[in-house]
């Protein structure tokens, strides 16, 4: 005699079913139980200690795989979504080069202070809707919403593979590493800037940074970069592009509508739960079929 566990807690007993009810059951309790255990993990359980050093596997790029190189000693500045125009920075980032609402799309104030930081590097006072792994290069391919530059096919290397209308954006939200010392961070490019953007023979080529103000930045990096990196105020950096495969497990997987892990993440749990829902219809019209009297 066997028992077969059912969805729902209802129990088949003293009954031998044919193999496609036993396969419909079998699969429905093994994606149950991987459904279960996705949505029992939660961004804390995925960071160390606080009394620990954060540590992530593998966070150096395969430089042997990659068409992108480094650019080696670029001057960095930090800066932050919702941040006020100062004279060193007359350019506010309440919005961004593509996105007029870039605060409110980024969900709140990216508060820069390290007091105000939570341990997995976002925002402490909420959960960012875009990943708060974000810089911004000198350049900016569309000249408006409704235009692309027309040299923009020529510079960018995965231009003709992105493309997809006039005034969209095929740079926005493209990885990149960055690496100060022995540190490696990932990061997507969510703004243009500092101050520069049109340096498409530095950002895509080989040439240094025409930016002359605040020592000659070529990079701006988030407060989430900056802590991740370990560095406050400036620094020197090397950074390059990255294409998805290549970025490795880490704290800028986590957050962010706009982040590719959290987009798959989400078709990952869709997919579990129309398999469940068609394993429950199957089971349903089963038993409809060839239902019995000893079922309780």
């Amino acid at each position: 005699m066997m028992a077969l566990a059912l969805l729902g807690g209802a129990s088949l007993h003293a009954q031998t079913l044919p193999p496609v009810a036993a396969n419909i059951s079998s699969e429905t309790t093994a994606i149950s139980s991987l459904a279960a255990s996705r949505q029992s993990i939660n961004p804390s359980s995925l960071i160390a200690p606080t009394s620990l050093p954060r540590v992530y596997s593998s966070s150096l790029p395969r430089a042997s795989l990659t068409r992108y190189p480094w650019k080696m000693g670029i001057n960095a500045t930090v800066f932050w979504v919702g941040e006020l125009p100062t004279a060193n920075n007359p350019t506010p980032n309440t919005k961004s080069s593509w996105d007029v609402n870039w605060t409110a799309s980024f969900g709140g104030f990216d508060d820069p202070d390290p007091a105000q930081r939570a341990p997995d590097y976002r925002p402490a006072a909420f959960v960012p809707k875009l990943n708060p792994f974000y810089v911004a290069l000198p350049y900016n391919d569309c000249v408006d919403y409704n235009t692309t530059k027309a040299e923009a096919a020529r510079v960018i290397p995965w231009f003709r593979q992105m493309f997809k209308q006039q005034g969209k954006s095929v740079c926005r939200d493209r990885w990149i590493a960055i690496r100060l010392n022995e540190r490696i961070c990932y990061a997507q490019w969510s703004d243009c800037g500092p101050f520069v953007t049109t340096d498409a023979d530095y950002v895509f080529g080989d040439s240094r940074p025409t930016n002359t103000q605040n020592g000659g930045a070529g990079i701006d990096l988030s407060p989430a970069v900056r802590d991740y990196l370990g560095f406050r105020g400036m620094a020197r950096v090397d950074w390059r592009f990255v294409d998805v495969q290549e970025v490795p497990d880490g704290p800028w997987r986590m957050y962010g509508d706009n982040n590719d892990f959290v987009q798959q993440a989400a078709k990952n749990r869709d997919l579990v739960a129309n398999r469940l829902e068609e394993l429950r219809r199957q089971r349903d019209e089963w038993f409809r079929q060839n239902g019995s009297p000893r079922l309780r």
